[in-house]
């Protein structure tokens, strides 16, 4: 199976009081999300995460827990942070938080566990 795209959905909400909740939340210690720790600095996306993106062979979008694809949410039971790869066939989980938080907040790692994950799923960029 080909890869259509990637999805990752981060732990945090995507509504106005949502990314203020989870800003705060952050700062203070109290709301952790390991996929936003490798997308975002304080504020905007990491440019070293924009550029190792456009780099991936297939978009690589991102979804809040609450703005999340039905299909994707259907899969993973709703958990978050994730990572699928979408396929024709549907949606293939291939990171869940634990294997994300394992990436310690560094891009080039999040796409070595994914590369490993698709391998592992016996699945291909194309």
């Amino acid at each position: 199976m080909t890869i259509e795209r990637l999805v990752g959905v981060y732990d945090a909400d995507g509504t106005v009081r949502g990314e203020l909740a989870y800003f705060v939340g952050a700062r203070l210690g109290r709301a952790h999300c390991s996929l936003c720790d490798v997308t975002h600095g304080v504020l905007r996306e990491r440019p070293s995460w924009r550029a190792r993106r456009r780099e991936l062979p297939v978009p690589f979008d991102t979804y809040h827990r609450d703005d999340q694809p039905p299909e994707v949410r259907a899969e993973t039971g709703g958990r978050a942070p994730v990572v699928v790869a979408v396929t024709a066939a549907g949606v293939v989980p291939l990171l869940d938080p634990a294997a994300i938080d394992a990436c310690d907040g560094d891009g080039e790692r999040l796409v070595r566990a994914i590369e490993s994950a698709l391998a592992a799923a016996g699945l291909s960029w194309s």
